[in-house]
């Protein structure tokens, strides 16, 4: 770690990095992580419990990549990555919900239909982030999951990828 910081890089358990991976100064990496062949996660990089980047993915500084979140290969994270979202290219932008690994963790058909409909408020309703928040507050059942990914995204220092 660095000084003006904790002063600790800290990688949690169970997480799979690769060959030629870069884990920089600083960063805070859950557990359960997977960081395919030559990912990179510059200084101050935070990485949620089951995320993943995929091959020679790169997180810019100060970034966050929220739990579950799947970074597909040669992308370029420049701002927050969304929890249960999958973001791809040159100044990654979001593309979807990543299904695949929510039914993979064992996610219920109710949970996964709360995190599309906040999804689709969120990132496709052109709503301003409060507005939107507030009508998923109204709208949408309320799971650990939906909590936490509003959550994610109220605490967003850095902006977040849509």
């Amino acid at each position: 770690g660095t000084e003006g910081d904790e002063m600790i890089t800290r990688i949690g358990n169970g997480n799979l990095i690769m060959a030629y991976c870069h884990v920089a100064h600083d960063c805070v990496i859950g557990d359960n992580v997977i960081m395919a062949n030559g990912a990179t996660a510059a200084g101050h990089v935070v990485m949620e419990d089951h995320s993943f980047l995929a091959g020679y993915a790169g997180v810019h500084q100060f970034c966050r990549v929220g739990t579950m979140a799947f970074v597909a290969a040669g992308s370029i994270v420049v701002m927050d990555v969304p929890p249960y979202t999958t973001a791809q290219g040159d100044r990654a932008r979001l593309v979807g919900l990543n299904l695949e690994g929510l039914k993979r963790k064992g996610f219920t058909a109710e949970e996964i239909s709360a995190l599309k409909k906040s999804h689709r408020i969120l990132f496709r309703s052109g709503l301003i982030l409060e507005e939107a928040i507030s009508k998923i507050n109204e709208e949408v059942e309320l799971t650990e999951h939906v909590r936490h990914l509003l959550q994610f995204m109220d605490s967003s220092t850095r902006g977040v990828t849509r």
